[in-house]
């Protein structure tokens, strides 16, 4: 089982907050550091000193870790067209060595497009399509050919479909609890499916609808990973539950309900439950940035365990 750390930037965090994060990952051995894509924080927060930009974040840390991974739960089809991420995300993968992976998801936080003027199309699953179509086909057209691409939503005639990743293929990841499109997506797409937020019997559901739509459209199932993303509270003792449960603001029933939260003996079981069920890697969602000490505890108390 990999375990990765996720951060959610827009709820209050600096470039060097996430570099500490960032270093602190890569030291204490986790497999990969990803990060959010929002502009505008969420529930009973003030998000000070403001947001950071998922992209230039990566690119900052591609040159200042060695080995982590490093990646997007999920970028915002709506913030960027498509052509100009192939060329971001390309660029970050080769300042990294070839580390970068992209999860892209369709947007859907319309508070955040209001505040800072971005347009929020209606229809945006269907540009999501067409987004991995052309990001997915510049990066895989050979040097010296060139790309052309005529959609509903996006126009792309001659692109020299430069520059290219460092990474023979980058792992793009799909995911959400859609019942029918998205798993036809991940199953044309994704290296990796990922299900944010959910039980264990609804991920069983809807990796088995991503199971079944790989194998549809003949593609072995068994080449994508499946994967989790729960938010984390582990504590020593149940003090120490309680105390980081309230600085996040949240109850530990409630945590340990819908995420990984308790002791490590706990989260280890649970983690367990999921694997039963065939996810690979969870993605741990932390909140409190400035608690290194809770990445210490899980790498030494949850990590050894499962590795």
């Amino acid at each position: 089982m990999d375990l990765r750390i996720f951060t959610e930037p827009q709820q209050g965090a600096t470039y060097d907050t996430l570099l500490a994060v960032a270093k602190a990952t890569e030291d204490l051995g986790f497999d990969a550091f990803f990060r959010s894509d929002h502009y505008l924080r969420m529930g009973a927060v003030d998000g000070l000193p403001g947001p950071t930009d998922a992209w230039i974040t990566l690119a900052g840390l591609a040159r200042e870790t060695k080995r982590i991974r490093l990646g997007t739960l999920m970028t915002a089809g709506t913030f960027r067209l498509p052509g100009v991420l192939a060329i971001q995300v390309a660029q970050v993968d080769q300042m990294s060595g070839g580390r970068v992976e992209l999860g892209l998801g369709a947007g859907w936080f319309e508070e955040e497009h209001q505040a800072y003027g971005i347009p929020f199309p209606k229809e945006k699953f269907g540009r999501l399509e067409e987004q991995l179509a052309i990001v997915t086909g510049l990066w895989e057209t050979k040097v010296g050919d060139t790309f052309d691409f005529h959609g509903a939503y996006y126009d792309l005639t001659g692109s020299p479909a430069l520059p290219k990743p460092a990474q023979a293929k980058i792992p793009v990841l799909i995911g959400g609890h859609g019942a029918t499109r998205t798993p036809r997506l991940a199953a044309r797409y994704a290296a990796e499916f990922n299900i944010p937020f959910a039980s264990v019997e609804d991920s069983e559901r809807q990796f088995g609808r991503v199971r079944a739509a790989a194998e549809a459209a003949g593609r072995p199932a068994g080449d994508i990973t499946y994967s989790n993303a729960l938010v984390v509270c582990v504590g020593r003792d149940d003090q120490e539950v309680a105390r980081r449960a309230a600085v996040i603001g949240r109850e530990v029933d409630e945590l340990k309900t819908n995420g990984l939260a308790g002791s490590p003996a706990e989260v280890v079981d649970k983690i367990g439950r999921y694997a039963e069920i065939g996810a690979e890697r969870i993605y741990l969602q932390v909140l409190d940035l400035a608690d290194l000490d809770h990445l210490e505890l899980i790498s030494s108390q949850i990590q050894t365990q499962l590795s």
